[in-house]
C-alpha cells in the first residue's frame, strides 16, 4: 500500500477526496451558497482509519477554502471537533456562527 497520500477538490461529487496512492481513502461533503461552503459528512473508508487521513483531508480542504476566501459552516461533527483542536482554523467560521457549532 502506498504512503503517497494527496486531498483534491471534487466540485462535480461536491466534495474533497484523499488517496492513498491512487486508491481513495475517504472524502468530505460539502456545500456551497454563496461565499459559505457548509461541511456535511467526513468518511473514510475502514480500511485506512488510524492513519491520519481524515485529518489531512480537513486540514488541507480548509487551507484551501482559506485561499478561496470562503466562510465554512462546521457541521459535521469530525470537522467541528477538527476545529477545536486546531484553533487556528476558527476564524474560517463567521463570527456570529461560532456559538452555534461550539466554537
Amino acid at each position: 500500500m502506498s504512503t503517497d497520500v494527496t486531498v483534491r477538490d471534487n466540485p462535480e461529487l461536491s466534495r474533497y477526496e484523499v488517496y492513498s496512492g491512487e486508491e481513495l481513502a475517504g472524502f468530505a461533503q460539502y456545500t456551497v451558497e454563496g461565499n459559505r461552503v457548509s461541511l456535511t459528512h467526513t468518511e473514510t473508508d475502514p480500511a485506512f482509519a488510524g492513519r491520519g487521513l481524515a485529518g489531512r483531508m480537513v486540514g488541507e480542504a480548509l487551507d484551501d477554502l482559506r485561499g478561496k476566501e470562503r466562510e465554512v459552516l462546521p457541521y459535521c461533527p469530525y470537522v467541528r471537533k477538527f476545529l477545536a483542536k486546531h484553533p487556528e482554523y476558527v476564524d474560517l467560521v463567521p463570527q456570529e456562527e461560532r456559538a452555534g457549532f461550539g466554537l
